[in-house]
């Protein structure tokens, strides 16, 4: 049931983060809801512009997501990587057939001039997604992972080839500094009752967006509710290589690091049930079971977030 009527933002990237994408659009109305995606994942693979946590958001709001991985299209086919193989080619990241046919659209679509934000109003539109689906920009930035192995490596090398076993050392956004807050972005935020940092991986998914030139300080000048949902659960995350990175930069695993990240631009945070008992006198805060694991854990999660905020403001 839609029951909201305020502007909810909310950044994300990957699976995690489309899960909490999917409760929210239970329960806000499509013209109410922004999901801004990070892009610092998107590389190009046999002349296909990929965009994975775009698509991983899209599929999942389209209800086309293959519910096992979180990612990809359901029941989707390999033919056009088997005969690939064929060819002598060693195809290590996963395209489903139909996938391709988004990154072909995508690609033509970029190449004819379009803005990566116009097409994904196309692609999304076509999927019957309503809300509004944003790329962190328009510009191509891409993260970098220095290993202690392999040295810098593109992240999907680092997250697929290499599972995200390698040791990070460091991380770089390259070409971050010729990134700018789109239009549809800075109206988004602007005009924001609610903005939402969801449960990806801080350092891999949600540093790129707030990286943008502008956008972090954009976000944290709005007098609104402005929300992160912890990215840990008891010690540990959900999934992927959140906690592993946390230790190989340095960090102390904790929510009190997560918090510290966001310092400056969260003025809330939702905690974990498990970790009842964690406290941060520097912000709002409330504890309530943030594992994802069903549909109905999904839209409890969104209806509890928007609750909480729903009687306070910074």
């Amino acid at each position: 049931m839609l029951v909201e009527s305020r502007n909810v933002v909310l950044l994300v990237g990957g699976v995690g983060g489309a899960k909490l994408a999917a409760g929210l659009a239970r329960v806000v109305p499509p013209e109410h809801l922004t999901i801004i995606v990070n892009t610092g994942d998107d590389f190009w693979h046999y002349g296909l512009r990929i965009c994975p946590d775009l698509d991983t958001i899209t599929y999942t709001l389209g209800g086309l997501v293959d519910r096992v991985n979180g990612w990809g299209i359901a029941g989707d086919t390999t033919a056009t990587l088997d005969a690939l193989g064929r060819l002598g080619e060693k195809p290590w990241f996963r395209l489903g057939d139909q996938d391709i046919a988004t990154h072909l659209l995508r690609t033509s679509r970029l190449q004819a001039g379009e803005s990566l934000t116009q097409v994904m109003a196309a692609i999304t539109a076509a999927l019957g997604v309503r809300c509004r689906v944003l790329p962190m920009a328009d510009e191509p930035v891409a993260t970098r992972v220095d290993t202690v192995e392999h040295g810098e490596l593109d992240f999907q090398d680092y997250f697929v080839r290499h599972r995200w076993q390698p040791t990070v050392r460091a991380l770089r956004l390259a070409g971050i500094e010729h990134a700018t807050i789109s239009a549809a972005v800075r109206h988004a935020v602007e005009n924001a009752d609610l903005i939402v940092i969801g449960p990806s991986n801080p350092w891999l998914s949600i540093q790129p967006i707030l990286s943008v030139p502008g956008l972090r300080q954009l976000i944290a000048a709005q007098p609104v509710p402005r929300v992160a949902v912890t990215p840990i659960i008891g010690g540990q995350a959900v999934k992927g290589p959140t906690v592993k990175i946390m230790r190989e930069l340095g960090y102390t695993v904790s929510l009190e690091t997560v918090t510290g990240f966001y310092k400056g631009t969260i003025n809330g945070f939702i905690v974990d049930a498990q970790d009842q008992g964690a406290d941060f006198d520097d912000l709002q805060f409330s504890f309530f079971d943030t594992l994802m694991n069903s549909d109905e854990k999904r839209i409890a999660l969104a209806e509890h977030l928007l609750s909480w905020t729903s009687d306070w403001i910074s």
